[in-house]
């Protein structure tokens, strides 16, 4: 589960540059669009925000930290310097220091739906799962969120590791219905159904996520698991051949080969 959480933070990532990377000037406190919905100066910051998710995709943290700090150096209001660097001190363990720039990221642009969605996620591998789904809302709340289907999917997933299948479900249901391509939500159903012994919808969900994502080792693995439940055994061993081909390395192959020996 935490590894999903993560891999719905990293596709943050790419959205920021979306967001823009400019610090906002006074916000009215009726307008919930924040400077989505407002002309942006330019920071000098943003060449360096860029750089460092650049470099965080390319798997160099140290010199994606350094462009970042680059960033808050020449514009210490930019909250999306503040944001990302928030990001990859989490990601390199240290919580503490990622606690404090997403606070000052939020502080600086309180409305910014992309920041408020990153907070969430940060919250909710914290165990803060309430505090998590308050800043999911959040973001939700700005009508000019362009990919609200992103902060359901993190709320469902933060929902589903509170134990609460049902607020999950909402959730996932809540983000197909605004995006019903969203390959997170589509898994994330898939592995639902399958859970609650729904195979069929499992399989409709699974058959879904397959024609618009390239099928990863998990998404192989639910495969096996649910083709074996409705008794399709040619399905689950191709799925089983795909995921032994592709993936030889990886955990699933660990769990395919433990429910061979039982």
């Amino acid at each position: 589960m935490r590894s999903r959480l993560r891999s719905g933070i990293l596709s943050l990532l790419v959205l920021l540059l979306l967001g823009g990377c400019a610090t906002q000037g006074q916000i009215n406190e009726r307008d919930a669009t924040g400077d989505l919905g407002s002309n942006q100066r330019e920071s000098p910051a943003k060449i360096y925000v860029e750089m460092g998710i650049a470099y965080m995709r390319e798997g160099q943290p140290a010199v994606a930290l350094q462009k970042l700090k680059q960033a808050i150096s020449v514009d210490p209001k930019n909250a999306a310097a503040h944001n990302v660097i928030a990001i990859l001190y989490e990601r390199l363990g240290n919580p503490e220091l990622a606690g404090e720039h997403f606070a000052t990221a939020v502080r600086l642009e309180p409305q910014d739906p992309f920041i408020r969605n990153a907070h969430g996620s940060f919250f909710c591998n914290q165990g803060k799962f309430q505090e998590a789904e308050a800043e999911f809302e959040s973001a939700l709340s700005n009508p000019l969120y362009p990919t609200p289907w992103v902060a359901m999917t993190n709320a469902g997933l933060c929902a589903e590791r509170s134990g609460d299948q049902v607020k999950a479900e909402n959730y996932y249901r809540r983000a197909l219905s605004a995006n019903e391509q969203y390959f997170q939500a589509l898994y994330q159903m898939a592995e639902l159904s399958l859970q609650q012994g729904n195979f069929l919808s499992a399989r409709g969900y699974l058959e879904r996520y397959n024609s618009v994502a390239e099928p990863t080792a998990g998404a192989l693995w639910l495969g096996v698991q649910i083709e074996t439940r409705l008794g399709d055994f040619g399905k689950a061993r191709e799925y089983q051949r795909l995921l032994l081909e592709r993936f030889p390395d990886a955990p699933e192959v660990q769990l395919l080969n433990q429910s061979r020996s039982l």
